[in-house]
């Protein structure tokens, strides 16, 4: 069976995002990139699967601009088999990247695709449900533990209430929580043989998709500074405080 993974380019989750003079967006150009945290979790979780015989193949796919190499020589220093990047330069949200992922799985064939369950630049947590519902496979979101048994998936969720456990039959498509694993670091033999290692170049015209965007960011802003906190002396200061003027409890009391 083969795992495909999709990985994401991201701003370094130690660097502080600063947004540009004109409020179009946010400053990459300078920034330290790595792989989505929880994408790295899904290629660790799928290299775990191919270890134990359960998968024969993991094939990492990623979707931007050229820089995405080291993203996929990051995720083949770590185990997986083959590469494919999406040459693009648009800026792509979650729906293009679900239609490219799932050209992609029609063309593979994989029997199972594991995401990480958001990307931490936008947050939007919607490219792995968006790609099951264009393909038609059961999906099961959040998952900390994954269990292959006999053609099906055994999924344990993070729900609000706790956790559930699906059973899934395959193909089907999985989003990782951090709970899932702990990713491995890429070794020095690791690295040199990501570099003999496959990895493939096709556009999104070549898998017919069209990844115009559908939406419009209007404004990039940073959030508002916090004020700072004042001591009081006492309990009646301190209602006065609450309760006066542009108070947090103004008219909420008799």
């Amino acid at each position: 069976m083969k795992v495909l993974v999709a990985v994401k380019r991201v701003v370094d989750h130690h660097v502080k995002v600063r947004v540009l003079v004109d409020g179009s967006d946010v400053d990459v150009a300078s920034a330290k990139m790595s792989v989505n945290p929880f994408d790295e979790i899904a290629v660790e979780e799928a290299v775990r699967l191919r270890e134990a015989g359960l998968a024969s193949e993991v094939l990492v796919v990623s979707c931007g601009v050229a820089a995405c190499q080291d993203t996929l020589r990051a995720a083949l220093a770590m185990g997986a088999d083959r590469a494919v990047r999406v040459e693009t330069d648009v800026a792509l949200q979650p729906l293009a990247v679900a239609r490219l992922l799932h050209a992609l799985c029609l063309r593979e064939q994989p029997g199972l695709v594991i995401c990480g369950k958001q990307a931490i630049d936008d947050d939007a947590a919607q490219t792995g449900q968006m790609l099951a519902a264009l393909l038609g496979w059961p999906q099961a979101t959040n998952a900390s533990r994954v269990t292959l048994t006999g053609g099906r998936v055994e999924v344990e969720c993070g729900i609000d209430g706790g956790t559930e456990v699906l059973s899934l039959s395959l193909p089907a498509v999985l989003t990782t929580d951090l709970r899932l694993n702990e990713p491995r670091y890429a070794s020095l033999p690791g690295m040199m043989k990501a570099k003999k290692k496959p990895l493939d170049t096709v556009t999104p015209a070549q898998l017919g998709v069209d990844v115009t965007p559908g939406l419009r960011t209007v404004r990039v802003a940073e959030p508002p500074v916090r004020e700072p906190g004042v001591r009081v002396a006492s309990v009646e200061q301190l209602l006065a405080c609450l309760c006066g003027e542009g108070g947090a409890l103004r008219g909420a009391l008799p």
